[in-house]
């Protein structure tokens, strides 16, 4: 997952950006790269595929001295990992050098249109476009500053981007646009820190500055300044972060589980990484190990997983047959092997699991390999046993997960099932060209629609204050969010303590009905799919017994508006990925309601984040 580092200064700038990388190397990636402004005036850059050692290689056979630089650790998404692929990326004249977590959405037509001012493109990669961007601003006759923001204000989608101009030396330029990526500036003595993450930059100062959705730093060794993209002046305040590495890694934020429900727009951005072409829609899952003779050969799937995976494996169930027309069981995987299975060659068997060291999750995969099944895990712990025993894999790449109510991970491994049915179906011949393109485009806007969710002030503390004595919850869902139902509830239960259930909607009428009164909240997911007029009719249902109704909609949906007590909203997606929206309200409904409850967020009673007994 891509790391950004930078520093300006009097000390030797690419040796602490080249620290500050390995600092990051928990976030995986697949190639490596720094710049900096030389004593000379002019740029160099060094960068290379693979690991961080093949990048100190090349630094010493040809060193870099110069007092600012930036670093980058990236994660492929457009373009396949190699040298002229990595970062960091430069004009023609040399003259700028930039990095950038993220995905640019528009960038094919922003590319065709600079190649038709004569820009020549030397990667195959979308953050290209914003060295090009800045150039042709250059060109124009626009100060650094002004290039820079005229082209950031072009982009589409969610980015953090550092940019070098060697005509300005002393100083470099950041911005943070929508929430795939975070920008956290160190502020020291007479120098300055800039990184992704925090623990880059950890050893050399605890006071931080972190910039918000649409701001823009210029920083220089003495400090730095502040404005929006629209130039208006900015006053950020410092952050004294406490001297200890679990405080540390919190950053800004008061629990673990809150940073990584906050991290989820980037961590979408990294599983999704190199493994779509968005030009032609075509899913690559190199590790996978899976050719089209042996997808043609699946005559089943079986997916096991426990807890928050298993309702992760009931929506892959929804993509796989729809896109690769496979059936798809889904069982508990602590229930799996006291049963007989019907398992052989020709089922794949699709194991979920975060930590990849689930007892019960393993002991399901040693039965089912017995049976002669092909295995398959979406894992997020590199190294770990699921992951080891399988004959293909699919990583989550969401970073650590420390909080155990899983948040980021489970919706890492909806989109790996989304890859997955989609790779499944282009081999198989049941996707479309056309099917597949449009999903594609889906997934590439999808990180920037879930920083939205993440940003868009759902008034959850409201919602938390009223219900936050409330005993009971009831969760409802249908079709493929009828999954995000059980989870909205299990999250929930799991760090609130509150009694939760989730059912599917057109189940209420045949028992839970019953319990509905005024005392008894009722989460509706009615979002505008091809179940929303039945969803209407429960959630008409649910007030004709005057039940409390908390809605999930569309934003701009009124209809809800005027039937619910409260609402949380949504973009509209492609159906597939709205549970991937969907689920993001629900998980920072259960916090606020769990911190106004005074519980313990990050470690809930009686759980653990991974359960390796049985």
């Amino acid at each position: 997952m891509c790391g950004i580092v930078g520093y300006v200064g009097p000390q030797p700038a690419t040796t602490i950006v080249f620290n500050g990388l390995k600092r990051l190397e928990y976030r995986g990636y697949d190639s490596a790269g720094i710049a900096a402004v030389q004593g000379d005036g002019e740029i160099a850059v060094r960068r290379d595929e693979g690991k961080l050692i093949n990048l100190q290689t090349l630094l010493q056979q040809s060193p870099i001295n110069g007092h600012i630089a930036i670093g980058h650790t990236r994660w492929a998404t457009h373009g396949e990992p190699s040298q002229r692929n990595a970062h960091p990326h430069t004009d023609e004249s040399n003259t700028i050098a930039l990095i950038q977590n993220g995905i640019v959405e528009n960038y094919r037509s922003l590319k065709k249109e600079l190649e038709e001012n004569d820009h020549h493109f030397q990667s195959e990669t979308d953050t290209e476009v914003i060295v090009h961007l800045i150039d042709e601003n250059l060109r124009a006759g626009f100060d650094f500053i002004s290039a820079c923001r005229l082209a950031f204000n072009r982009l589409k989608g969610s980015h953090a981007i550092v940019v070098l101009n060697k005509h300005k030396p002393d100083k470099m330029i950041a911005a943070r646009l929508g929430n795939a990526g975070g920008v956290t500036i160190g502020v020291g003595d007479g120098e300055m820190f800039l990184a992704s993450d925090m623990p880059a930059i950890l050893e050399h100062t605890r006071r931080m500055i972190f910039l918000e959705d649409g701001e823009m730093a210029v920083i220089a060794a003495e400090g730095a300044t502040f404005t929006t993209l629209d130039g208006a002046k900015v006053k950020k305040s410092i952050t004294e972060i406490a001297w200890d590495p679990v405080s540390a890694e919190k950053g800004e934020y008061r629990h673990f589980m809150q940073k990584e429900i906050a991290e989820q727009a980037r961590s979408l951005t990294d599983t999704i990484g190199e493994r779509i072409d968005f030009e032609t829609g075509e899913a690559h899952l190199a590790e996978l190990n899976l050719s089209v003779e042996a997808a043609k050969n699946i005559k089943r799937i079986a997916s096991v997983a426990c807890g928050t995976s298993a309702y992760a494996c009931l929506v892959g169930k929804f993509m796989i047959e729809e896109l690769a027309r496979i059936p798809v069981e889904v069982d508990y995987a602590s229930e799996f092997r006291y049963r007989n299975p019907v398992i052989d060659h020709n089922t794949l068997f699709l194991a979920i699991s975060q930590s990849g060291e689930t007892a019960d999750t393993l002991a399901a995969m040693d039965e089912a390999k017995k049976r002669g099944a092909r295995l398959v895990s979406i894992v997020n712990v590199v190294g770990s046993m699921a992951q080891r025993i399988s004959d293909g894999i699919i990583l989550m790449r969401t970073g650590p997960e420390i909080g155990v109510a899983s948040t980021k991970a489970f919706t890492a491994s909806l989109i790996d099932q989304l890859l997955l049915a989609m790779a499944l179906g282009q081999a198989r011949g049941t996707l479309s060209p056309e099917k597949s393109y449009e999903l594609a485009q889906a997934i590439m806007a999808l990180p920037d629609q879930a920083g939205h969710v993440l940003s868009n002030g759902n008034d959850f503390e409201t919602i938390a204050n009223i219900f936050h004595e409330r005993e009971h919850f009831l969760y409802l869902g249908r079709g493929i969010n009828y999954p995000i139902a059980l989870e909205g509830a299990l999250k929930l239960k799991e760090i609130s303590y509150i009694h939760a259930e989730g059912y599917p909607a057109g189940e209420m009428k045949h028992g839970p009905i019953a319990l509905i009164d005024e005392d008894m909240p009722v989460v509706a997911i009615a979002l505008q799919d091809r179940v929303y007029e039945k969803m209407i009719s429960q959630i008409e249902q649910v007030k004709a017994r005057n039940g409390i109704v908390i809605a999930l909609a569309n934003e701009g949906d009124r209809r809800i508006a005027n039937l619910a007590d409260h609402v949380l909203t949504i973009p509209k997606t492609h159906p597939l990925l709205s549970p991937v929206l969907a689920v993001l309200p629900l998980q920072q409904l259960a916090y606020h309601l769990a911190v106004r409850r005074g519980a313990d967020v990050d470690q809930p009673r009686n759980l653990a984040k991974s359960v390796t007994v049985e």
